[in-house]
């Protein structure tokens, strides 16, 4: 049975509940009772369970190693498995609830931590990365739009000369470019995989369904990356001293962007491997029918 609109607003609200709710290394058994496996491999559901739950991860800052669940159904393992994932620059992680605090972990409040080059198997070449590029996408525009939250809240409480900050242009300004660059990238995410076709050789497209797919989820999630990190530095300068210290919540979203755009590849190395892509193909595959 399809889900319908009020069915989504229900499983929404609920999701976000559990989350804001739930700490730490309890919230994956908690997403796992509520049907998050049930969501990602329904015919009827899997369509709208990344999107949903990966944003809902990033508006309520809370995490749970579900990345491991997209790689695992996209490559047709079992559920439970933490294969070791790419990161920027030439590294490999793996997000294990096992990490020990204050090891070698890229983000204190993550257990993501680096995992060692030799004795480590070549898996992380051989997994099936675009599904998981397009969760960590919809993950990063969630935290963006916590961030854009944030500081919108501030400039319509923070008052300057008599009057809110919202109301001076150079803020509105960085908030509106903010918004944009959110919504583009969501935009790109939104995109089915077979969406990329060439327009004068659709046989291209049909032969080769994976690189479509692959090239289409690298670009959503450069996309998604530099989205994210322009919000970070927007919303930082709109937010001012405040949004530096320990008590405010936005430090937090900053630091898991910054971590998320690296897995994977960053939105930087993204847009260069597109580019050498490209260059290889000879042309410019089509990512939407206008």
């Amino acid at each position: 049975m399809r889900v319908d609109a009020a069915e989504l607003t229900l499983l929404t609200d609920t999701l976000r509940k559990t989350m804001a709710a739930t700490p730490g290394a309890e919230l994956y058994p908690a997403l796992c009772a509520l049907g998050w496996h049930e969501l990602l491999t329904g015919a009827e559901t899997a369509d709208i369970a990344v999107p949903l739950v990966f944003r809902l991860l990033g508006e309520t800052g809370t995490h749970a190693p579900l990345i491991n669940d997209v790689v695992a159904h996209a490559a047709g393992r079992p559920f439970g498995e933490t294969p070791p994932l790419p990161f920027t620059g030439g590294s490999r992680v793996r997000w294990n609830t096992e990490a020990v605090p204050g090891g070698d972990l890229l983000d204190p409040e993550l257990p993501l931590a680096r995992i060692g080059g030799t004795a480590e198997p070549p898996l992380a070449v051989e997994l099936p990365l675009a599904p998981a590029r397009r969760a960590l996408g919809w993950w990063l525009t969630g935290s963006s739009r916590a961030m854009l939250a944030l500081a919108r809240t501030h400039a319509l409480e923070r008052q300057q000369f008599g009057r809110p900050v919202a109301g001076f242009q150079a803020i509105r300004h960085r908030l509106a470019e903010t918004l944009v660059a959110i919504e583009g990238a969501e935009a790109t995410l939104a995109l089915t995989p077979g969406d990329a076709h060439h327009p004068a050789h659709p046989d291209i497209q049909r032969s080769h369904p994976e690189e479509s797919d692959a090239l289409g989820a690298l670009l959503a999630k450069a996309a998604a990356g530099r989205a994210a990190l322009l919000t970070a530095r927007h919303c930082q300068q709109v937010l001012g001293g405040i949004g530096f210290t320990a008590e405010h919540e936005f430090h937090r979203h900053y630091r898991r962007v910054l971590v998320l755009d690296g897995l994977l590849g960053s939105a930087r190395e993204l847009t260069r491997e597109a580019g050498a892509t490209l260059r290889d193909l000879g042309y410019a595959p089509r990512l939407a029918h206008l």
